[in-house]
């Protein structure tokens, strides 16, 4: 099995940031800063674990110490959370979504006439 290195498991993370939430930005620390807040907390915590990752593989001694099994993890998290879906699943969640607004305006609208009609005594 290859071996993947730090910096393409924090690019590719980047890449999906920019892909699914639109944050620009060229690195993962600069991607975390501008739209890290757009994930959810655990989310953001493991990216940010994998951005430090980043920064202590340029340093020799760091690099030696450092937790691959945690980092591996914290790349598994974020790539599960911003993998993109489907194309049959997101045009089933847009129809889901579509179906919940006219089932809100027709409850509201209904809400309302019924609220007219009692006001008015005619119920």
């Amino acid at each position: 099995m290859k071996s993947v290195s730090v910096e393409e498991m924090a690019d590719r993370i980047a890449a999906l940031m920019g892909d699914r939430l639109g944050v620009r930005g060229r690195t993962l620390a600069d991607k975390l800063r501008r739209g890290g807040g757009r994930l959810p907390k655990r989310i953001r915590a493991e990216a940010e674990v994998l951005s430090r990752a980043v920064a202590e593989a340029g340093h020799p001694v760091l690099a030696a110490r450092m937790d691959r099994a945690r980092v591996a993890a914290a790349f598994d998290a974020c790539l599960r959370y911003l993998r993109p879906i489907g194309s049959r699943q997101r045009w089933l969640n847009r129809l889901l979504d579509f179906a919940a607004q006219v089932a809100f305006v027709l409850l509201a609208t209904g809400l309302l006439l019924l609220s007219t009609l009692v006001w008015r005594g005619f119920l």
